[in-house]
């Protein structure tokens, strides 16, 4: 059966425009049945928001992305926003291990669609559904970037490109120079085949096309926007954990309960305490 293109894009304009904020921004996430099945990452994604501080609203503007059917039914039970992104001929329903060709077709899918709510008019933030969102990031962003992307390593300077980029957390504004330049990060797939979109983006960051079309493009700090490749060393201030640097549904789920079950205990202590849970065991369990 043949997609209509024009009508899956009427059922994107419908979600978006109910789950945007006044500058029409939304968060999405994208996860598949393996994902989203009871007790998998998704709950703990969903439980993040809800225990957050200042998160709990956010939920009013995040989109979970259903890669599959069985994704999409599992998300109407849990959430007010879903999609359902159709693919032809291709089921994205089990776990897609790093860098299989079934993980490959789903990371280029996923940008493709980025491409489509850029070109909607939307700007997004675009999350792993393994990051845990503690705080509002909203403040931490740059106000002058159009393009704003996390960090597997941090080198304390924002708008240096050899910081070591993470594609599961990026933030975008809608506008000429971004729709360029996801045009021409999705089309570099085909001069880097076998490469998924992380990769591709880490030889392209340097391109002198960026600064032809005037991207303004910023690296997030570690600090706030924390992972297990370089966690965070302050809890009063970080807005994200990642379980990034983590390899494997269980261990991912095992990990981020333990950041969650650290954060209500930090959460009940008393104010101006001395940060008792610096989240070294992430290394430890995720190296």
């Amino acid at each position: 059966m043949k997609v209509d293109k024009d009508s899956e894009k009427t059922k994107l304009e419908r979600v978006l425009c109910k789950a945007a904020t006044v500058d029409k921004t939304v968060i999405f996430t994208a996860a598949n049945a393996a994902w989203t099945s009871p007790g998998s990452l998704i709950d703990l994604f969903l439980e993040g928001f809800r225990i957050g501080d200042q998160t709990i609203s956010l939920l009013n503007h995040l989109v979970i992305v259903a890669m599959d059917q069985k994704a999409y039914s599992r998300c109407l039970e849990v959430h007010q926003h879903c999609y359902a992104l159709t693919t032809e001929g291709v089921n994205f329903s089990g776990e897609a291990h790093f860098m299989s060709e079934q993980y490959l077709k789903m990371m280029w899918r996923r940008l493709d669609f980025m491409r489509t709510i850029l070109e909607l008019g939307y700007n997004f933030i675009f999350t792993d559904s393994d990051i845990l969102w503690l705080r509002n990031p909203f403040p931490r962003f740059y106000e002058d970037a159009d393009f704003q992307i996390a960090s597997d390593e941090y080198r304390f300077n924002s708008t240096d490109p050899n910081n070591k980029s993470n594609a599961g957390f990026i933030y975008v504004r809608s506008n000429n120079k971004t729709l360029q330049f996801y045009n021409f990060w999705y089309w570099s797939k085909d001069t880097y085949p076998g490469k998924n979109e992380q990769d591709v983006f880490n030889r392209l960051k340097k391109n002198p096309f960026i600064s032809e079309i005037g991207l303004k493009m910023r690296f997030l700090d570690t600090e706030y926007f924390s992972g297990f490749c370089q966690p965070s060393k302050d809890l009063n201030v970080v807005c994200t954990m990642h379980a990034n640097c983590c390899y494997g549904i269980r261990n991912k789920i095992h990990d981020l309960q333990r950041v969650i079950d650290d954060w209500r205990d930090y959460r009940e202590s008393p104010r101006n305490s001395t940060n008792p849970y610096p989240w070294a065991f992430a290394k430890k369990y995720c190296a």
